[in-house]
């Protein structure tokens, strides 16, 4: 994922790497559990909005609108309904015969597809019919299991895996293995496409994550580079991040722009070490992500640049900065393996 990574205007090489050494890096690493276990609380209630980028342009007006359609459902849950089934492709088609970017199942789509846009026609193929219609099939859903007790939008979700019936029968979200864990999934991607509407936990895997990418500076890019023994050790920007959390037993997807809903989005002013940090030649739209690194203060990153590069120490603050994202345990295993 750094192919097109281009050289930026102001880097720090290798030698000033040497020059920050190994003891700037531990008091980073040192500095990440003492914060992690400072700081209690995080993220607060409050109504959710969607994290900035987290839906693609042309989609964000449509999620915003319709992700407010009733009390059970939000933006940010509805985006990350949109994420987990196509990863926002509208021309997704599954083996099971589900299509488009809500992934409707045609005997669903007869029953509940609207036409959201108001052009004469119900098209699955169509965001403006899709996207709305998912927000209206969660809230039919909603409203069949209203009088059962619990949070109603956890009913709702236990609703499209299981059936409203079996939400009824048991009173809340059934003991299926599967349904428990739609719910837990979906509720824990809804938290990386929200805007944190206060500060985000700190992790303590992050200085584990530091440690190792540390130990890797100098190492020669590989364009697809996972860091085997095959490929010399070698990586490329994702390759490199994926490889510094797996080591702390954290397994983020293969590339950046799925690396992205490991977790909330502190703003630039919250970084801490660990956050990986993320670049773009288009700022609105998280799928277009190109570029990670591995935020170590001060405004530097460890990043993997390009071809004919080594793993070095480069600085966040340019203009193709999108954003960061604190990997969770609970947001890495919420991710879908593919989307």
């Amino acid at each position: 994922m750094g192919q097109g990574w281009a050289m930026r205007k102001m880097w720090v090489g290798a030698g000033v790497a040497v020059a920050l050494g190994m003891g700037f890096v531990m008091l980073l690493v040192v500095g990440v559990y003492v914060v992690a276990g400072n700081l209690a609380g995080g993220a607060g209630g409050g109504a959710k909005k969607l994290a900035k980028g987290s839906v693609p342009a042309a989609y964000q007006p449509l999620v915003q609108k319709w992700g407010n359609l009733c009390p059970a459902i939000n933006p940010a849950l509805l985006a990350a309904q949109l994420y987990q089934e196509s990863g926002f492709n509208p021309k997704a088609q599954s083996h099971a015969a589900a299509q488009g970017i809500a992934q409707f199942i045609p005997g669903t789509w007869a029953t509940h597809g609207i036409d959201g846009d108001g052009d004469g026609d119900r098209d699955v193929w169509d965001p403006k019919d899709a996207i709305p219609s998912a927000a209206s099939y969660d809230c039919s859903l909603a409203s069949y299991v209203k009088d059962v007790p619990g949070d109603p939008t956890k009913n709702m979700l236990a609703s499209y895996n299981a059936g409203a019936y079996a939400v009824i029968k048991y009173q809340g979200v059934p003991p299926y293995k599967e349904t428990q864990n739609y719910v837990k999934v979906i509720t824990t991607l809804e938290e990386s496409f929200a805007a944190p509407t206060a500060r985000v936990d700190p992790s303590e895997q992050a200085a584990g994550a530091i440690a190792y990418a540390q130990k890797k500076l100098g190492t020669l890019y590989l364009w697809g580079g996972n860091g085997t023994a095959e490929q010399g050790g070698r990586f490329d920007c994702s390759g490199l991040t994926k490889a510094a959390y797996e080591s702390v037993g954290i397994e983020l997807p293969r590339v950046a722009n799925d690396q992205y809903n490991a977790g909330p989005h502190p703003s630039r002013d919250e970084l801490l070490p660990g956050d990986l940090v993320f670049f773009s030649d288009d700022l609105t739209n998280s799928r277009a992500i190109r570029h990670v690194g591995i935020y170590v203060g001060g405004g530097y990153m460890i990043d993997a640049p390009r071809t004919g590069a080594v793993i070095r120490f480069d600085p966040v603050d340019t203009p193709d900065y999108f954003g960061a994202t604190r990997v969770t345990e609970d947001g890495a295993k919420a991710l879908p393996t593919t989307v």
